[in-house]
């Protein structure tokens, strides 16, 4: 094994054990922030990182050429950060409010110079002037910057030493500051649209830990739009893009850390 990585992994298991004592060693029992969960209403921030895509189902001629799918969504990598506010109902339950702000970058690519062969009409579709699809025709890079409300309401055990784990589950509401919704230009300009506001559920789950001077929560929360966020491109543009998708929704799932 290399050395440099045998030292890591030694200084690693040093810190987490170093760690794992000072915060459950039986004297240390119930002996930090001792009161602070009593608190009716208390505050916090946090800060999240975030893996992004596309839910897509596409549409049964557009989108698909036998059982090659036309319309493929990249995964992406971003980063969040929002508020806390906690109303405390009972020994077990909490209600959280999470105002947060999301920045992502997705991108779609439409392989579908083949829908070429549908120029002359269909009985649902008028017919259409093909166009020859450049490199940059085919890919869509989706930015999004999100305002995202939360409301969570949180199951949480018993304090074990200074730890307590929960569940939460919620729905948001989120408005996509970057979605184009009302530009008279499409994707023939190189103009993605989506909708503005939008509707979502989140389920988390995490683990509590209380420290002297304050409350770190490690979790993981997947969030997944309800709405379809597709807008509809304008009438005779050629069915290459969002003709080609019936559905579209954001899927999110983010590690959070938040300080209270």
């Amino acid at each position: 094994m290399n050395k440099f990585l045998l030292r890591a992994l030694v200084l690693a298991s040093v810190n987490i054990a170093v760690f794992a004592d000072a915060q459950f060693r039986t004297r240390n029992r119930m002996d930090k922030l001792e009161d602070f969960d009593e608190q009716k209403f208390s505050w916090g921030f946090y800060l999240n990182g975030n893996r992004l895509d596309y839910r897509i189902v596409l549409h049964p001629r557009y989108g698909a050429e036998g059982n090659q799918n036309l319309v493929k969504s990249k995964e992406s990598y971003s980063f969040g950060a929002g508020l806390i506010a906690k109303w405390r109902l009972n020994d077990y339950l909490d209600l959280r409010l999470e105002p947060g702000l999301q920045f992502a970058q997705r991108q779609l690519t439409f392989n579908t110079q083949s829908n070429d062969q549908y120029a002359a009409g269909t009985l649902t579709n008028p017919p259409f002037l093909p166009i020859p699809l450049t490199e940059k025709d085919k890919v869509r890079e989706i930015k999004s910057t999100l305002v995202d409300v939360p409301v969570l309401l949180e199951l949480h055990g018993q304090r074990w030493y200074n730890s307590r784990p929960y569940i939460a589950a919620g729905v948001n509401y989120i408005v996509n500051l970057q979605s184009n919704s009302d530009s008279e230009d499409d994707n023939m300009q190189q103009v993605f649209r989506s909708t503005t506001h939008n509707f979502a559920w989140s389920a988390e789950l995490g683990i509590q830990f209380y420290f002297n001077k304050f409350k770190l929560t490690p979790a993981v929360r997947g969030t997944f739009f309800m709405n379809n966020e597709k807008v509809a491109d304008n009438a005779n543009t050629p069915p290459y893009w969002a003709t080609a998708m019936s559905t579209l929704q954001t899927r999110a799932v983010m590690f959070v850390l938040k300080f209270e």
